[in-house]
C-alpha cells in the first residue's frame, strides 16, 4: 500500500472503538465523527508550507511563522462525508467547502456524478476529499477522477475506516493521491460492507435506515 497514512494516536483509536459500538446513539456517533476528523486534520495538514513574517507582540517585535502557499478546500462525498466537515472546519475555519454526490448506475454498476459544486478557486487549493468509509474504493476513486477532470491536481483522501481492497483500488487508479485513515479493516462482506467496520455511516449519522 502506497501513500497511506494510518493513525495510531491513542485518542483516535479510543474514539474509533466507541464509533464502532452498535449501542452508540446518533448524537454521540455524530460527535465522535466530528472529533476524529478534527484530530486527523492535524496530520493531514502537516506539510502545509510556512513563511516567516514580522509581528508586534505586546512586548517586542518578533519573527513568526504563518501558513503560506496554497489554501485548503474540503469536499465531502454526499451524504456520509458531511459528518466530517464540522470537525475539519473547527481546525481550519479558513477552508472553503465543496460537495460531490455520486450514485451507482443499476445497469453498468459504475459511479455517476449527480452533483458537484466546488469552491470558485478550487484549482488554487489543496483539496481534501472526506468520506468516513473506504470500502470497495469505487466511489472515492470516481470522486477523485471527477475532481481531477475539473483541473484540480492536488488531492488527498481522508476516511475513518478503510478496507485493503479500497486502498489498493485508489492506489492503482490514483497513485498520486495520499490516503489518510484511522483504521484498516480485515475485509469486505458479500454486500461490500467493511468487516468489522461500523455499519452504514450515513444511516448512523443521520438516524435513517
Amino acid at each position: 500500500m502506497k501513500n497511506v497514512f494510518i493513525f495510531d494516536h491513542p485518542l483516535i483509536q479510543h474514539k474509533v472503538s466507541l464509533l464502532r459500538d452498535k449501542n452508540t446513539d446518533t448524537k454521540e456517533f455524530r460527535e465522535l465523527v466530528s472529533e476524529i476528523s478534527m484530530l486527523m486534520g492535524y496530520e493531514v495538514t502537516r506539510n502545509m508550507p510556512l513563511k516567516e513574517v514580522e509581528i508586534e507582540t505586546p512586548v517586542a517585535t518578533a519573527k513568526a511563522k504563518v501558513i503560506s502557499g496554497k489554501k485548503l478546500g474540503i469536499v465531502p462525498i454526499l451524504r456520509a462525508g458531511l459528518g466530517m466537515v464540522d470537525g475539519m472546519l473547527k481546525l481550519l475555519p479558513m477552508a472553503k467547502v465543496g460537495h460531490i454526490g455520486l450514485y451507482r448506475d443499476p445497469e453498468t454498476l459504475e459511479p455517476v456524478e449527480y452533483y458537484c459544486k466546488l469552491p470558485v478557486d478550487a484549482e488554487e487549493r489543496d483539496i481534501v476529499i472526506l468520506d468516513p468509509m473506504l470500502a470497495t474504493g469505487g466511489s472515492a476513486s470516481a470522486a477523485i477522477r471527477f475532481i481531477k477532470e475539473k483541473g484540480i491536481s492536488s488531492i488527498k483522501l481522508m476516511c475513518l475506516i478503510a478496507s485493503k481492497e479500497g486502498i489498493e483500488r485508489v492506489n492503482r487508479e490514483h497513485p498520486d493521491v495520499e490516503i489518510y485513515c484511522a483504521c484498516v479493516d480485515e475485509k469486505l462482506n458479500d454486500h461490500g460492507y467493511i468487516v468489522p467496520g461500523l455499519g452504514d455511516a450515513g444511516d448512523r449519522l443521520f438516524g435513517t435506515k
